[in-house]
């Protein structure tokens, strides 16, 4: 289409709130229809997914895929509870199989935490079992060649990670090759002076981008800045995975939709929301690409 190496993809819940066979088939086929090249693909249940069916339409449809998952309070990997922490290591585990099972190579989401709304700051006690929990389980990750991303979420998903600069010291501490950051233009509008300078903060350590508005419906259509953001990644040299995220209450995947509060309908077209986002990202990838060599 033109001069980038971005692999373009849509999330899972701009299609299905589930995973059925006709649902898995939906989804493929429609992100297919609409011109990406990549599938997100939610773990919020991994037991839920049939790994080998899935496999088998990414394959059939020549679609790639990458997989997400948040944990829940009793899986949280920050808890001072060794239970908590215990169970919260499994479920990502669990996650990582199936992922690796359907062929996806990047794992990202809130791997680090909960993903909820928490009453106090993190505390150095519960911060050191997330980082000792992502250190092996990014070792455990690598034996399959899957690339770990720590999405960045605002204040009211996540009390440990909210900022770029938050993250690049976390992802320095942890200090593992195939561990990445997940910036998200949605809770960086609300957690960052400006995306421009968050995507510099992170440099070579971003690994992975969501593209959604401030409120989760059409691009263009909101407050944020995706001239500040695609300045910022062609900057650095950016050439991963860009995903366009996008929530209504027409799609609804209750352990995930629920949590991110999506009470309204923002749309209720997925392929006209679909194709319109992905036009919208390659205008501006072709915007900056156009720039950076004169």
């Amino acid at each position: 289409m033109s001069g980038y190496a971005n692999k373009i993809g849509a999330h899972g819940l701009v299609w299905a709130g589930g995973w059925s066979e006709s649902d898995a088939r939906f989804s493929i086929a429609s992100t297919k229809e609409a011109g990406y090249d990549v599938i997100e693909i939610l773990l919020m249940n991994p037991a839920s997914i049939d790994a080998a069916m899935t496999g088998r339409l990414l394959d059939e449809y020549g679609i790639e895929a990458t997989a997400s998952l948040g944990l829940a309070l009793a899986t949280d990997v920050s808890s001072e509870d060794p239970a908590r922490v215990k169970a919260g290591q499994a479920k990502l585990s669990e996650a990582f199989g199936v992922a690796r099972d359907f062929g996806a190579t990047y794992v990202g989401g809130v791997l680090y935490g909960a993903l909820t709304k928490y009453a106090a700051p993190a505390s150095p006690r519960g911060r050191e079992n997330s980082i000792a929990s992502v250190r092996a389980l990014c070792d455990e990750a690598a034996d399959s060649g899957i690339t770990l991303g720590l999405e960045i979420v605002n204040r009211y998903e996540s009390n440990l990670l909210n900022t770029a600069r938050q993250a690049v010291d976390y992802v320095r501490e942890v200090d593992r090759p195939n561990l990445v950051i997940h910036l998200d233009t949605y809770h960086m509008n609300i957690e960052e002076p400006d995306n421009y300078s968050a995507v510099l903060t992170c440099g070579d350590l971003l690994g992975y981008v969501h593209v959604g508005e401030s409120h989760r419906g059409y691009l263009g259509s909101g407050s944020v800045d995706f001239g500040g953001l695609f300045r910022g990644l062609a900057a650095i040299g950016y050439d991963g995975w860009i995903t366009f995220e996008s929530f209504s209450s027409k799609v609804v995947m209750p352990e995930l939709s629920h949590t991110l509060a999506i009470w309204r309908d923002l749309w209720d077209d997925s392929m006209d929301l679909a194709t319109q986002a992905r036009a919208f990202i390659d205008a501006q990838l072709r915007g900056v690409d156009s720039i950076k060599h004169h």
